[in-house]
């Protein structure tokens, strides 16, 4: 995955809470083998009508989708994490976001931004009145800003999950940092063991 530092851009506020993961992406979407694609499918049930905010021309090309409580409740699919992906988000910001679904983005580099309930309120607010609103979401500093309407906040990452994401290292990743070690152990095996 690719390192996340810092993140700006405008956002899309979906002013709905308990969304869950066959909401994000309904199952019928689950049958597609690899993992791109599925931005089409991202809340497909919802824009079906026109007046969704996803709809709204104001709001393409948005980076950052801004949600009420609770978001990504549910099965414990990570292809909710890729449809977002896929659709263009780079982060999610929610008062709450389901263990699950939230572990599943910061293996995948989608950045799970949880604030308080009032600067969600804040955040929805304000970009719903003005859609070319820019936030900029510093991962380093755990900070999320909205200049132009004098939004500032922080959200909380644990150390581990903040080195993953600037660092870019899905679980991969993880394990490549001890190839030095990998090649040792291989090279000390016994030769009548088994090889891969």
């Amino acid at each position: 995955m690719e390192p996340v530092t810092i993140i700006s851009g405008r956002a899309v506020p979906l002013d709905r809470s308990d969304v869950d993961t066959d909401q994000i992406i309904p199952s019928e979407w689950l049958k597609r083998v690899e993992r791109t694609g599925f931005g089409a499918g991202l809340f497909s049930e919802w824009r079906d009508d026109r007046n969704f905010v996803l709809n709204h021309p104001e709001y393409a090309g948005a980076t950052i989708l801004v949600a009420a409580h609770n978001f990504g409740t549910g099965s414990s699919r990570e292809h909710a994490v890729w449809a977002l992906m896929d659709y263009g988000f780079k982060a999610v910001v929610s008062s709450g976001f389901a263990d699950i679904f939230r572990n599943n983005c910061t293996k995948q580099g989608l950045v799970p931004v949880q604030v308080s309930p009032e600067l969600d309120r804040e955040l929805l607010d304000a970009v719903a009145a003005d859609p070319s609103l820019e936030l900029t979401i510093d991962v380093a500093r755990g900070t999320i800003e909205a200049p132009a309407a004098g939004i500032e906040g922080s959200f909380p990452l644990d150390e581990f999950t903040r080195e993953r994401l600037v660092n870019g290292w899905d679980d991969i990743g993880l394990s490549l940092r001890y190839s030095s070690d990998i090649d040792a152990f291989e090279a000390a095996r016994p030769a009548w063991l088994p090889s891969s």
